[in-house]
């Protein structure tokens, strides 16, 4: 089961199957994709400027669920090609800034759904890798992409040959994700960033998204770099938010912005 909650221009999206770990059948997968779908209409009508991605229970999410599914019948590119891949890009995309808290296992599809977002802040003692060696099968949901540009070609195979899992602590020391919190506070103190993330100045937010990704793909040099900066620095400096920004600094108080 996936729900949509939006409160205070915050978008809560949670995965709510904790008696299977939140694994993710091609139902749920279409049911998380339309939730994204109705959050982007939201933030396009200035109702969503942050969004929280979440799992309910002891797991954010196991990965695929594959109760019913036999090797005989299954159509792995149908669900890969056809629902991840499309699922993954929506979040990638979304015209927001997003954030993930994740506990215990974070594995498979659920993997990819964390690394397909902005900022991810895990529990210290959740889990990840690749356990697919153990199956004679292959990590996917772009694992291997994000693997190696973040932990190296060498830690990348090491964790694919072995099936070995890392700890959120270990995760966050090696690059994969943003912080690594206690268990008991991770849901409390990722709400109250991801809230204050949603009060900022959204366009330069979504801007700053879209310069990283564009910097990250097309591998630009620092003076490529620094001109799409001023670009955008540019544009934004023509907003209602730089202005208030701007005159808030100059006077000694909090902006408030309207995203």
């Amino acid at each position: 089961m996936i729900s949509l909650s939006i409160s205070n221009g915050m978008a809560e999206v949670v995965l709510d199957a904790p008696h299977k770990l939140n694994s993710l059948d091609e139902q749920a997968l279409r049911d998380l994709a339309q939730a994204y779908d109705d959050a982007a209409a939201a933030a396009s009508r200035g109702e969503v400027r942050a969004l929280l991605l979440r799992g309910e229970g002891r797991a954010f999410c196991a990965g695929r669920d594959i109760a019913g599914v036999t090797p005989e019948n299954d159509d792995a590119a149908a669900y890969l090609g056809g629902l991840v891949e499309p699922l993954l890009q929506k979040m990638a995309s979304f015209p927001a800034p997003t954030f993930a808290a994740a506990q215990g296992a974070c594995l498979g599809v659920g993997l990819g759904l964390l690394l397909a977002t902005d900022v991810v802040y895990v529990a210290e003692n959740a889990k990840f890798g690749s356990p697919f060696a153990k199956l004679g099968a292959t990590l996917d949901s772009g694992g291997h992409w994000y693997f190696t540009e973040r932990l190296g070609m060498h830690r990348t195979l090491d964790l694919i040959y072995t099936a070995d899992l890392i700890s959120g602590s270990e995760a966050v020391a090696q690059g994969m994700f943003s912080r690594a919190m206690p268990a008991e506070s991770l849901l409390e103190s990722t709400r109250e960033i991801v809230s204050r993330v949603a009060a900022g100045a959204t366009g330069a937010f979504v801007a700053s998204k879209e310069l990283v990704a564009h910097i990250r793909d097309q591998r630009l040099g620092l003076w490529q770099a620094m001109q799409e900066e001023n670009d955008e620095q540019a544009r934004l400096c023509k907003t209602e938010d730089y202005a208030e920004g701007f005159r808030a600094f100059q006077e000694k108080r909090e902006p408030k912005f309207n995203g």
